[in-house]
């Protein structure tokens, strides 16, 4: 069984004068909550979480360590400058710049992990 023979039948797009489908600036992703955004915004909030943690246990070993010391080397404990135990002038002078150089250690970190994401979003 034959069919009939048709002549051939060229096939052409219909949208000629379409544009190129637009990228989307990442400022938008992130607004509009689209998948590309929420992993940039993931990123983002992974990295913040990881330089949280890493200053938390930091000070937590800073603070920590002070009594720590003291309970290991209970000669430590008898030491005074001018009659006061040693252990106030550091909890109540020298702890609050080692906070302070955290603090500028924290913000300048965290301005870098946003700067990144910044130009990662120019790039895009």
């Amino acid at each position: 069984m034959s069919l009939p023979h048709e002549a051939r039948v060229r096939v052409t797009s219909s949208r000629r004068g379409a544009t190129a489908a637009r990228r989307r600036p990442l400022a938008t992703s992130l607004v509009e909550q689209t998948g590309a955004g929420e992993l940039y915004l993931r990123g983002l909030l992974r990295a913040q979480l990881r330089l949280s943690l890493i200053v938390l246990a930091g000070l937590a070993v800073v603070l920590g360590g002070i009594p720590v010391l003291y309970a290991v080397l209970p000669a430590a404990r008898s030491v005074q400058v001018a009659g006061v135990p040693v252990v106030w002038p550091v909890l109540a002078v020298l702890v609050y710049p080692v906070f302070v150089g955290v603090a500028a250690w924290y913000t300048r970190a965290a301005t870098r992990v946003e700067r990144r994401l910044s130009a990662a979003a120019r790039e895009r």
